[in-house]
């Protein structure tokens, strides 16, 4: 790209001499002029208030976005395993090529990973781009970003899907750096826009404060990392019928720059909040660590796991794996129960898509009461108690009915 001064607008008011860090605009008589220490960072643009600097690109540059046509998820796989998420995106991937009116793909990178190319079709993906290769076993950024984008240069897909995880927002900018396009980061909406077909990604902004739908105009593939947990997976279907292609992975030792010599799994149980069905969370209305005790027993008789808000998690009272919210992880579970959780938008964000939504506070006042199904006005420490209690009193229930089923 560079930048151009258009002469007939320019008024000389010096405007971008004083924003250019580069010393790369001059006045030449009354007008100004950009010399060939110009780096086209675009501070002038900013700075420019007669719309008299424009950017364009060179014809090399220009992509043809016609060309550029299906939707396309990055099936992350770790050990032989497809991770949720890539499920995930194939289920709304399949709805955004389905309103386009374009194939649903998946891209499958690995070593002897053939036999989930075959699951993927199961789960939707009408093409399984299968790249194979003996460096490829383990993830690296440069092995994998050489391969992608090979293959998006010359395959074109209008959309990449990638899971915002460890491995999807390490890869994702370095892919659309490489390929000369932009990258929405950690989205929890997808939509196409009905006029004109282009992806609608809207993402948390300003601390989680609003939300920021951004499109991509200009450049093709449009790329986004979707967060874990938010969109529904796809249904698998044992007769899937989507086709393997094979696509050369052109791949050499001098093409990765780092070498992984082993994988050391931690020692602790890693919690799968993501994938709960109940999920019970404390807040900073528990007071104290040792509330998250009584918020074990409850999770534990729901047959769920324990979350918790951010001001738990910084003040110590747990592990951040339990953090769900802005910071932490996006969950959608059957049913999420806030125990003293005042509902900040932050925390909102990270659970507001839950199917049912129970919340216990003190205060009628507070915010989660808003985004909740059923609310509960009363001391935590009074009615999770009474729920165990009640639970105890079903699965009492439910044993001697079972003992009186056995007798007949």
């Amino acid at each position: 790209m560079a930048i151009f001064i258009l002469e007939d607008k320019c008024i000389g008011c010096k405007l971008c001499l004083k924003s250019c860090p580069f010393d790369a605009i001059k006045m030449v008589g009354k007008k100004a002029v950009i010399n060939d220490k110009c780096v086209a960072c675009g501070a002038c643009l900013e700075a420019c208030k007669f719309e008299a600097i424009i950017r364009e690109e060179s014809e090399k540059s220009k992509k043809d976005l016609a060309q550029y046509k299906n939707v396309w998820v990055f099936a992350e796989q770790r050990q032989g395993k497809i991770m949720p998420v890539a499920i995930e995106l194939l289920g709304e991937g399949r709805k955004l090529a389905d309103e386009i009116g374009v194939k649903l793909c998946a891209v499958l990178l690995g070593n002897k990973v053939e036999g989930l190319a075959k699951e993927l079709t199961q789960y939707g993906a009408d093409t399984v781009y299968l790249a194979e290769h003996g460096l490829l076993e383990t993830y690296t950024t440069d092995g994998y970003t050489k391969v992608i984008s090979d293959m998006i240069e010359e395959l074109k897909p209008e959309i990449v899907l990638m899971g915002a995880t460890h491995i999807g927002r390490d890869l994702a900018p370095r892919v659309a750096a490489r390929v000369d396009t932009g990258l929405t980061a950690d989205c929890t909406k997808l939509e196409i826009d009905a006029e004109d077909k282009k992806l609608l990604q809207t993402r948390p902004a300003f601390g989680g404060n609003i939300m920021a739908t951004i499109i991509c105009q200009n450049h093709r593939p449009q790329m986004a990392t979707v967060r874990p947990g938010v969109m529904d997976k796809a249904k698998k279907v044992e007769s899937g019928s989507g086709e393997i292609v094979a696509f050369p992975a052109v791949l050499e030792k001098e093409h990765i720059r780092t070498e992984v010599l082993e994988i050391v799994k931690a020692d602790k149980q890693q919690v799968a909040l993501e994938e709960a069905e109940v999920i019970v969370s404390g807040g900073r209305g528990l007071g104290k660590a040792e509330g998250f005790e009584i918020l074990k027993k409850l999770a534990s008789k729901l047959g769920g796991v324990v979350g918790a808000s951010r001001a738990t998690v910084d003040a110590g009272w747990i592990d951040h794996d339990h953090q769900v919210g802005q910071t932490g992880k996006t969950v959608k579970p059957r049913i999420y129960i806030a125990c003293g959780i005042s509902g900040a938008i932050q925390h909102i964000a990270g659970m507001q898509s839950s199917d049912v939504i129970i919340a216990i506070n003190k205060n009628p006042g507070a915010p989660i009461f808003q985004v909740a199904d059923y609310g509960i006005v009363g001391d935590l420490y009074d009615v999770v108690p009474a729920l165990i209690e009640a639970l105890d009193r079903v699965d009492d229930i439910m044993s001697a009915l079972k003992e009186v089923a056995a007798t007949e």
